[in-house]
């Protein structure tokens, strides 16, 4: 069956903005042209409709596209790829689909004025964190949505702002550390997808088993050596300036100290 644009975001309850932005960010193929019409088809319309159930169960657009991409990459040609697309989205990826939602990365989300509501940050702040890359909504029936754990992350923001760190230096500083993360979490699911994820092939449960363990023990690998290459760092600085009083208290705090890491 085949569709113009405005039929097609019909058929799948989105707009026709949003149509063209999953084009323009690769998430659907580009359109056969006649004339000056675009025409897409049934497989333009099961993608789209696909992207919105990984949106509903919590990924961002970031992951879709590495999950789409995967299922091309994987198939002999594009054309089985196209009809194989809507059985292996209910069965491929259902190991990491429950890996997300125990982990409660999928348990819902929140708009962006509910975001500020609740964690008490202004709207215009919250907006600044998106530009700064601190927070990446997901689009969810043309809306901007944010995952629950963004509401801790916030208030953990808002806390740091609270002991007198100027606003426009943290979120730069923030922006540069969110652009590293980015390249580190690709070549971090890299690494999950050829060696375990590839090698698991259709065994659902142990990918999920294995997403659970992998996920949190990374995430505390990553704080913990944060926290001691900050410590070591301020250490070095107090001993440069030679303020021994000041030295002595934080040595005391860092032997004194427990990272609590969490993943609820």
């Amino acid at each position: 069956m085949e569709y113009r644009v405005a039929d097609l975001a019909e058929a799948t309850g989105v707009g026709v903005d949003t149509v063209r932005f999953y084009q323009a960010r690769g998430l659907i193929p580009a359109p056969e042209r006649r004339g000056r019409f675009a025409i897409y088809t049934t497989d333009h319309l099961e993608r789209i409709r696909r992207i919105r159930s990984l949106l509903d169960s919590g990924f961002s657009l970031a992951q879709i596209r590495r999950l789409l991409d995967d299922d091309a990459s994987d198939a002999p040609d594009a054309s089985e790829a196209a009809e194989r697309a809507t059985a292996r989205s209910a069965s491929r990826d259902r190991g990491l689909l429950d890996a997300l939602a125990t982990q409660s990365v999928g348990e819902g989300t929140v708009s962006r004025a509910e975001l500020a509501a609740e964690t008490g940050v202004p709207e215009a702040l919250v907006t600044a964190a998106i530009q700064a890359g601190l927070l990446t909504p997901i689009e969810v029936e043309g809306e901007a949505r944010f995952p629950r754990s963004d509401l801790e992350m916030v208030v953990a923001a808002l806390e740091i702002l609270g002991m007198g760190m100027p606003l426009d230096r943290l979120l730069g500083l923030a922006a540069q550390h969110a652009a590293n993360v980015d390249q580190l979490a690709e070549q971090a699911i890299d690494l999950f997808d050829d060696f375990v994820r590839k090698p698991l092939g259709d065994d659902e449960d142990g990918v999920r088993r294995a997403f659970e363990r992998l996920l949190p023990r990374a995430t505390r690998i990553v704080a913990l050596h944060f926290q001691r290459t900050v410590v070591a760092r301020a250490l070095a600085r107090l001993r440069e300036a030679g303020d021994a009083a000041v030295l002595e208290k934080a040595l005391e705090v860092t032997q004194a100290a427990r990272l609590d890491v969490r993943w609820r």
